[in-house]
């Protein structure tokens, strides 16, 4: 029969169910040589339910009551891979028998075939169904743990299968007969969904299969079998202990973000994982997580998973823990929204129905507001509760049993602080000079302080008050004097207006680039005040800053924004749509392009895999132009200017940046309908760092 459970239906008077299975393996022998392995199945049953009295009873349920017998359907499920098969049963009950809540006894079906070293799982339910289904996993042994295999043809001419090691590899060694033919099948067990086939040959023994390290999952499974009609498959799940395997695990596993607030957890195996959301502060220290009042959630691979958030922030990022341990932690929102932001989240915990109490998380824990230690939020302690109680804080997460999560800007208290201590250093500065002036008098040859260029002579005039001889000359040198820290070079990024996909690619070399020492500018971190002043001249304002601070306008192209860019220069004009911000900029920097001011000021840049070099248009290659990520060291030698770092240095820049932007890319361009991504082209791998 098909096995299509249905869904569970509400018992009227007694049903029979299943409450117990049991497994038992048996060998079935149609001749004494020739014997074949399968499943006993025993079913024990119980009489859920009562009967239920008529008000009113016939003659013949006066002189037989309960005279009739309890039927049931009893369904079983065998599953080994790659096949299903199911059983229904039809088991009678004489009503005498029937004691709700009492065992009735067992059934029995004798037997299902399985195949040498397989593992079998069990389902037994009713139909119609009156409760979950019964369900039971074995593993069966194969020819090597059977001591009547010579009875067994089957295990005559089986495959069989050594693993062992070579170094960083695993040898699959096959023991097989010369000249026999047999198949070889690699796939991932799943407990979640169907398994998964990875690789499939047909192959004549004997044979060694190397397979990397890096290729060892504990769900990786092999199996084989003779290539004749009907034989029987056995399989071999050798590596769910191997340390690698689970290490290997955890490194290809990967968090994505969904649309619509959800993530989901990547992997080819299943994990025994939880997730919780922690707080990430701008100084890189470790990711605090926000327990209580959030807790901790059950993940299941490969399955959206909602944010239980009112509002997304940069520092709010995910951890998944496995045995009490971080595997694996993702700040998902970085990309889209900027950098870490200098705010205090604030933990509201409701103790009570109208009891709270608020704490700020920090390093060393969460710290009651108000408090007397001696923290950063303490010392703030009355400002950020005055914060909280007139929602000036953001509501990042709400729960009206447990409690709210809650972001206070902390931008305003490290103004008033410079400002404060701005104000001392002009007091001091102010009684020095004071002093100076009264002893100037006294004094001889008393050295006032003077504002030294590093390198250069200077030549300071004295009065005559203030020397016996009349005006004299001191000459001082600045060379003993230490300059300011040169300031980071501005880059503003310029680009198209492409969808999500192609955003959060943007937002990715954004955030990488505003690591290193440069003062990164784009759209997407000032959109309230492009709306504030219009996109036109919030581009040339930008544009006139950058370029008036010796910084460098970076010009990014996508399929879309070459194609515009093309139709501009063609026809002078744009249509509206999603791509009037490329409209804006480009009415800004394409006279400078034309009238050939471009050297050390612009830059143009295409993403790898996503544009061709020569669909750029002929005017914007006057220009240097970097192909990202493989080109990244030549990129931000250029775009730092005079501050580049040693060699050595600009390689391990380039390399985390190179990180940050191959993660955004695989995203864009492995997701063919994510909007945004384009027509991509196919230039083969990633390229070398060049």
């Amino acid at each position: 029969m098909l096995c299509l459970p249905g869904s569970i239906e509400p018992a009227s008077g007694p049903v029979l169910v299943p409450t117990r299975l049991q497994t038992e393996l048996v060998l079935r022998c149609p001749q004494e040589t020739d014997c074949a392995l399968c499943v006993r199945v025993v079913v024990h049953l119980a009489v859920h339910g009562d009967w239920e009295e008529p008000e009113e009873k016939s003659d013949w349920e006066l002189q037989e009551p309960r005279n009739a017998s309890l039927l049931a359907q009893v369904v079983l499920s065998f599953q080994a891979y790659p096949t299903t098969r199911c059983a229904l049963l039809e088991v009678q009950v004489p009503a005498a028998l029937v004691l709700p809540g009492q065992s009735v006894g067992s059934a029995v079906f004798d037997c299902f075939e399985a195949g040498l070293g397989a593992e079998v799982r069990i389902w037994s339910y009713t139909q119609p169904r009156y409760q979950k289904e019964l369900n039971v996993t074995q593993q069966l042994p194969d020819c090597r743990g059977l001591e009547v295999r010579d009875s067994i043809q089957s295990c005559w001419a089986l495959p069989w299968l050594n693993v062992s090691a070579d170094g960083d590899n695993v040898r699959l060694v096959l023991d097989v007969s010369e000249e026999q033919d047999f198949g070889l099948l690699l796939y991932w067990d799943q407990v979640q969904g169907p398994l998964k086939s990875w690789k499939q040959k047909n192959l004549t023994g004997p044979q060694t299969i190397t397979l990397n390290h890096t290729d060892l999952v504990p769900c990786l499974c092999i199996q084989v079998w003779p290539l004749e009609p009907d034989s029987v498959r056995t399989s071999f799940c050798p590596f769910r202990e191997d340390p690698r395997a689970h290490w290997n695990l955890w490194h290809i596993a990967s968090l994505r973000l969904l649309s619509s607030g959800r993530w989901q957890l990547d992997a080819p195996c299943s994990l025994r994982a939880k997730m919780a959301l922690c707080w990430q502060a701008p100084d890189q220290g470790p990711c605090q997580p926000l327990v209580p009042p959030m807790l901790q959630e059950n993940v299941t691979v490969n399955k959206p998973h909602e944010f239980p958030l009112l509002r997304s922030h940069p520092n709010l990022c995910v951890q998944v823990s496995s045995w009490e341990k971080v595997q694996l932690q993702e700040c998902l929102w970085a990309d889209s929204l900027g950098p870490f932001k200098d705010d205090m989240l604030l933990v509201e915990m409701r103790t009570g129905p109208n009891n709270t109490s608020v704490c700020a998380l920090e390093a060393s824990g969460c710290t009651a507001l108000p408090s007397n230690a001696s923290t950063r939020a303490a010392h703030l302690g009355e400002q950020l509760l005055h914060d909280f109680r007139t929602q000036q804080c953001v509501q990042l997460w709400n729960d009206d049993d447990l409690g709210a999560l809650w972001a206070c800007p902390m931008d305003k208290y490290i103004h008033k602080r410079w400002v404060l201590v701005w104000l001392v250093c002009l007091l001091l500065v102010a009684a020095l000079f004071f002093l100076l002036l009264l002893k100037k008098d006294r004094v001889k040859g008393e050295h006032f302080p003077v504002p030294v260029s590093q390198g250069q002579p200077q030549r300071v005039t004295l009065g005559s008050s203030g020397w016996r001889g009349g005006r004299s000359r001191l000459t001082l040198t600045g060379s003993a004097f230490p300059t300011a820290a040169p300031r980071a070079r501005k880059a503003l990024l310029l680009h198209s207006a492409d969808g999500a996909g192609y955003e959060r690619l943007v937002g990715a070399l954004a955030s990488a680039l505003s690591k290193l020492p440069l003062r990164v500018a784009v759209d997407l971190w000032s959109r309230r005040e492009l709306s504030a002043h219009g996109a036109l001249a919030w581009f040339h304002g930008q544009r006139h800053r950058t370029l008036q601070e010796d910084g460098v306008v970076v010009l990014l192209f996508s399929p879309a924004a070459a194609a515009q860019c093309q139709q501009w220069l063609q026809h002078q004009t744009v249509e509206p749509g999603p791509h009037d911000a490329l409209a804006s900029w480009l009415s800004c920097v394409l006279p400078d392009f034309l009238q050939g001011r471009v050297d050390g000021r612009y830059v143009g840049v295409y993403f790898d895999g996503l544009l061709h070099p020569d669909a750029v248009p002929a005017p914007f290659r006057a220009a240097p132009l970097f192909s990202l990520p493989s080109q990244l060291p030549g990129f931000l030698d250029v775009l730092q200017g005079s501050g580049a770092p040693r060699p050595g240095r600009l390689a391990d820049r380039a390399e985390q940046v190179a990180q940050a932007l191959r993660a955004a890319l695989d995203s864009c361009t492995s997701h063919s309908g994510a909007p945004g991504c384009g027509e991509a082209w196919d230039p083969g791998p990633y390229p070398a760092l060049e």
